[in-house]
């Protein structure tokens, strides 16, 4: 069931395999894990990096371990944060494109509020930022370092509105967007390619006009989501055809 471990990468390793079985389905909630011990000698290494290892799983939700008792699965969906999607949305490799399609979604409906406040809540010192952002947004013309790119500008709307709510939301949805860059990147041209509607936005939170920069800010995120949904949809249609 688990595989040997180089010692160099004891804890994550065992980590990684164990919360891949979780998420996969292979070891369902409710579920007991072996013992420690039991663990340690399956992995091939020592008692120490599974109990630690075992507090990254409790921590991320994935288990929980009671006193005397042994350790069981939890049900991730319930119990888990958002930390968990990049573990989700790349799997074996491949990226989960309903995952993907997902993380799109709750960026647009974040990015929209995180956008209006911004606005309200600017300073000389944002707009100065975001014009560095634009120029260098223009400049570049490979498709994964525009990404690359809007994430900085974003970063800088989410350090305007001064929510560390909606900032470490923007984390962990950035954590899991930027492993899937390079497989997105035809797919986000179409919103990361729209150099006037990030233009259009940095304006209207320069003129501290919130509803406008919420206006903005949908229109932009819906393409990405949008043309993210196209090709799922394509996907799907070639799959029932074959």
């Amino acid at each position: 069931m688990f595989e040997p471990i180089a010692r160099t990468t004891t804890s994550a390793a065992v980590f990684d395999q164990i919360s891949a079985r979780v998420l996969g389905g292979d070891l369902l909630a409710g579920e007991s894990l072996p013992s420690e011990r039991h663990l340690a000698e399956a992995f091939g290494v020592s008692r120490p990096a599974v109990r630690e290892a075992i507090q990254k799983l409790t921590q991320a939700g994935l288990v929980e371990v009671r006193q005397g008792e042994s350790t069981s699965v939890r049900d991730f969906r319930r119990h888990a944060g958002p930390e968990l999607l990049p573990h989700l949305l790349i799997a074996a490799g491949t990226p989960d494109w309903a995952v993907a399609r997902s993380v799109l979604e709750a960026r647009r409906l974040i990015g929209v509020q995180v956008a209006g406040l911004a606005a309200a809540r600017a300073t000389t010192e944002t707009d100065a930022l975001l014009r560095d952002s634009l120029a260098l947004l223009e400049s570049v013309r490979d498709p994964v370092e525009l990404q690359r790119c809007a994430l900085v500008f974003w970063e800088h709307v989410v350090d305007a509105a001064e929510s560390i709510a909606f900032r470490l939301i923007f984390n962990s949805l950035r954590n899991a967007y930027e492993p899937t860059m390079a497989a997105l990147s035809t797919v986000m041209v179409a919103e990361v390619g729209r150099t006037d509607l990030y233009r259009e936005l940095a304006s209207a939170i320069a003129d501290r006009g919130a509803d406008a920069a919420a206006t903005s800010a949908a229109t932009l995120l819906d393409l990405g989501t949008a043309a993210l949904t196209g090709l799922i949809e394509q996907l799907d249609q070639t799959q029932e055809e074959q």
